[in-house]
């Protein structure tokens, strides 16, 4: 989110009615797989191609009738993924950040859930008969969590992608967080300059 400020949940709660919520999942697994017999892929982490040709993170906005930020994440992610999102449920102890716009007056709320490669695999599989695959989201892709050889293929290369908001932000600072790369890989990253 340009020029968004970054809120304690507390915060970002206590904000007046004129002020909506929108709550967003990065879901990954660990993936003992290796890439052309090489390259460990050590975790799959999924974001999704929205409707608007930019990539960001499943869920969207909180309504009046949900009871809590994580229900409405939970509704969005069922109707976004599919039923394959019923085997698990993401709770506060999942959530990351908030950030705050001044317009439209909208708190994204950043959430991380670990799932095991089995349940993230039917999330990939069921995706496709999601209520809005097709219509809000184009199809899930799975984020390269390796350099290749000439330093640019991978996640360099897939940084230049158009994100939404502060998509990019909150995937780099998970990774690094959550230690889904090698250590210091996010760093030493060679990024090609953004346009």
């Amino acid at each position: 989110m340009a020029g968004a400020r970054r809120l304690e949940l507390a915060e970002a709660l206590a904000l007046g009615p004129g002020w909506r919520h929108a709550c967003h999942a990065l879901l990954y697994a660990p993936d003992p797989g290796m890439l052309f017999g090489r390259i460990p892929l050590r975790y799959a982490v999924l974001m999704q191609m929205r409707f608007d040709g930019r990539l960001g993170f499943p869920g969207g906005f909180v309504d009046t009738q949900d009871r809590s930020l994580e229900d409405g994440l939970n509704r969005r992610l069922l109707e976004q993924l599919g039923e394959a999102v019923a085997a698990f449920r993401v709770e506060r102890a999942d959530y990351r950040s908030s950030h705050a716009g001044s317009k439209p007056n909208v708190v994204a709320h950043f959430y991380a859930k670990l799932l095991t490669l089995e349940q993230l695999l039917a999330v990939e599989t069921g995706a496709t008969r999601a209520k809005d695959h097709g219509l809000e989201v184009l199809g899930l892709v799975r984020v390269p969590l390796y350099t290749l050889r000439d330093g640019i293929g991978g996640l360099p290369i897939y940084l230049e992608n158009s994100f939404i908001g502060a998509a990019r932000e909150q995937l780099l600072e998970a990774l690094q967080d959550l230690g889904l790369l090698e250590s210091g890989s996010v760093s030493g990253l060679k990024i090609p300059a953004r346009h």
